[in-house]
């Protein structure tokens, strides 16, 4: 590891209370759970803060749960907790799928959903998904709750509204109604950044989330309601084109990405008609 873990401070709180405290009273702090992403950092020499608070221990931010109709996500949730759990396979099935396909078995076991939406990567194979199925955000500070939509977090490239007291606690998913589907194109299935990730749902008002083709996941609003209203899977790939904002890097080309985004488009539309 190319960083001195000497440099380094991490606090090890007991409960969810005690870990809310710290970050008002003896912030700035980052906080870690699986680490998949910080770890990478550190290996590559680069040191994204130098005081984290490790919240893996905190058994409040696990779990699932349905109440009042809304499947309530612990943001601790590890990947394979995800793949294997019956409720996100029966009530989010894209979720699974997506869950099954980040990184390798070690990854998967570590990796929560908080930290992919925290990370705030474009790239993330989850947020799609959770766009598509608009998800809320519950954010926890000493001073109470708030809840964000998934499409509302995120500001700009890996900025969100995310304060620095603040710990994503829960993702609150409610019912999705339609036919679910998942794509995630990369140089492999699994343990490959995503070149492009498309997450739909086929219904009366389709639901349609792309990442990796802006600086944030997108919501293709305007092809949603061209395909709502009845217009041609033609006219929906004009508009998504106009909706998304891919970028040439050392992954892909920005016209590989549009060219994949609208064959994913055209995929799914035949697949589910």
């Amino acid at each position: 590891m190319r960083t001195a873990l000497s440099s380094l401070e991490i606090l090890q709180p007991r409960s969810l209370d005690e870990a809310l405290r710290t970050l008002r009273e003896d912030g700035p702090l980052v906080p870690i759970a699986g680490c998949t992403d910080v770890y990478v950092t550190l290996e590559f020499g680069i040191q994204p803060a130098r005081r984290f608070l490790n919240v893996w221990g905190l058994d409040e931010l696990r779990g699932f749960s349905t109440h009042d109709g809304i499947l309530r996500l612990g943001a601790l949730t590890t990947y394979t907790e995800i793949r294997n759990s019956p409720e996100v396979r029966e009530w989010l099935p894209m979720l699974a799928a997506a869950a099954s396909e980040i990184g390798g078995v070690q990854i998967q076991n570590r990796g929560t959903l908080a930290g992919n939406i925290a990370n705030g990567s474009p790239a993330g194979d989850t947020l799609p998904v959770l766009a598509a199925a608009d998800a809320v955000v519950v954010l926890r500070s000493t001073t109470g709750e708030r809840r964000v939509p998934l499409t509302g977090l995120y500001t700009g490239y890996r900025a969100t509204v995310i304060r620095a007291d603040d710990l994503i606690a829960v993702v609150e998913i409610p019912p999705v109604r339609g036919q679910q589907w998942f794509r995630k194109v990369g140089t492999r299935a699994a343990q490959a950044i995503s070149k492009v990730v498309i997450a739909a749902v086929r219904a009366p008002s389709p639901r349609i989330a792309l990442g990796s083709v802006a600086a944030t996941v997108v919501r293709l609003s305007a092809t949603e309601a061209c395909l709502a209203a009845g217009g041609s899977i033609e006219e929906a790939q004009q508009l998504l084109w106009s909706e998304i904002h891919p970028i040439d890097d050392v992954r892909s080309t920005a016209e590989y990405r549009l060219r994949v985004a609208a064959n994913l488009l055209e995929q799914w539309w035949k697949e589910t008609g």
